[in-house]
C-alpha cells in the first residue's frame, strides 16, 4: 500500500510541475499568438481574397508571371552568395578569436560586433560613397593609375552583395566562434604530431567539428537575407529586385494588398521548408547544443 501511496504522490507532484510550468509559459505563448499569430492569420487570410471574395488568382499570378520566379531566384541566388561568402569570410575570424589571448580575442569579437552599433541605413549610405564612381575606392585607383576610368561598382548586383556581405558576417561569426572554442586544442596538436599537415588537421579535424557552427550560421544568415529590403533598394539602384521590394511595390505602387500578401506568403513556405530541410539533415537540438 505504501508504495501505492507513493506512486500516486508522484504523480500528483509531476501534473502540478507541469501546470506550474504551463502557467509560466501561457504569459510567452499569449504574446506571441498576439503579435505573431493573429497578423499571419490575417496576412493569409488576404493572400486568399479580391475585396469581399475568396480568390486564388494572387497564387496563380506567382506561378505564371516569369517576373515573380525571376524575383524568387534572384533572392535566393543572392542570399546563398551571401551565405557562402560569409562562411569563407567568417572562419579565419572566427578561427583567430578563438584560438588567440583572451584580450585579443575580446578585441576581435568587439570588432565583429561594432557594425551592430550603426543602423543599417548608415552603413549602407556609406557603402554608396565608398562605391560610387567618384568614390573612395574609385578615387584612389584613379589617383594611383590602376585604372583610367571609373569601374562600376555601385547601383548593381556587386553593390548589394558588399552591403549584404558586411550586414551578415557577424551573424556568423558568433555561431563559428562559439563551435570552435569547444573544440579542444589537443586534437588538433595531435593532428600536427602525427604527421598531419595543416591543410589536412583543417579539412580532418577543424572543418568536421566546426559543421555545426557552420551550419547555424549558415541558416541564420540564408534566412535573415532573404527578407532584405533597404540594402537591395539603395545599392541595387532599382536593378537588384528581392522578394521585399516585390511586396513594397504591389502595396505603392499598384494597391495590390492581396498580391503582396501572397508573395509574402510563398517565401514564408520557403523558409519553412528550408528549417524542415535543415532539420532533417541536423537536428535544431545539435546545431543549438541542447544535445
Amino acid at each position: 500500500m505504501s508504495d501505492i501511496f507513493i506512486e500516486k504522490a508522484i504523480a500528483r507532484a509531476e501534473r502540478a510541475e507541469q501546470r506550474n510550468y504551463l502557467l509560466l509559459f501561457l504569459p510567452a505563448l499569449l504574446l506571441v499568438l498576439l503579435f505573431l499569430g493573429v497578423p499571419l492569420g490575417l496576412l493569409a487570410l488576404q493572400s486568399f481574397s479580391e475585396g469581399d471574395k475568396f480568390t486564388l488568382v494572387h497564387y496563380m499570378r506567382i506561378f505564371d508571371e516569369a517576373i515573380y520566379w525571376r524575383t524568387y531566384a534572384e533572392t535566393l541566388k543572392i542570399s546563398a552568395l551571401v551565405t557562402f561568402l560569409s562562411i569563407v569570410m567568417g572562419f579565419p575570424i572566427a578561427y583567430a578569436a578563438a584560438t588567440t589571448s583572451r584580450g585579443l580575442s575580446s578585441l576581435i569579437l568587439a570588432l565583429v560586433m561594432l557594425p551592430f552599433w550603426t543602423s543599417v541605413l548608415v552603413r549602407t549610405y556609406a557603402w554608396l560613397v565608398v562605391l560610387q564612381r567618384r568614390g573612395i575606392v574609385n578615387a584612389t585607383l584613379l589617383d594611383l593609375g590602376v585604372i583610367e576610368q571609373p569601374l562600376s561598382l555601385s547601383h548593381n548586383f556587386t553593390a548589394v552583395l558588399i552591403g549584404m556581405l558586411h550586414v551578415m558576417i557577424p551573424f556568423m561569426v558568433f555561431p563559428l566562434y562559439a563551435a570552435i572554442s569547444k573544440i579542444p586544442s589537443e586534437l588538433l596538436q595531435a593532428g600536427h604530431s602525427l604527421g598531419g599537415g595543416s591543410f589536412y588537421v583543417f579539412r580532418r579535424v577543424l572543418l568536421p567539428l566546426s559543421l555545426p557552427g557552420i551550419f547555424a550560421g549558415s541558416v541564420l544568415v540564408f534566412i535573415l537575407c532573404l527578407g532584405f529590403y533597404l540594402t537591395p533598394e539603395l545599392l541595387g539602384g532599382g536593378k537588384t529586385i528581392m522578394v521585399s521590394s516585390l511586396v513594397q511595390r504591389n502595396v505603392e505602387l499598384y494597391l495590390q494588398f492581396g498580391a503582396a500578401s501572397a508573395v509574402a506568403m510563398v517565401l514564408l513556405m520557403i523558409v519553412f521548408f528550408i528549417f524542415w530541410a535543415v532539420d532533417r539533415v541536423l537536428p535544431v537540438e545539435k546545431v543549438v547544443g541542447m544535445r
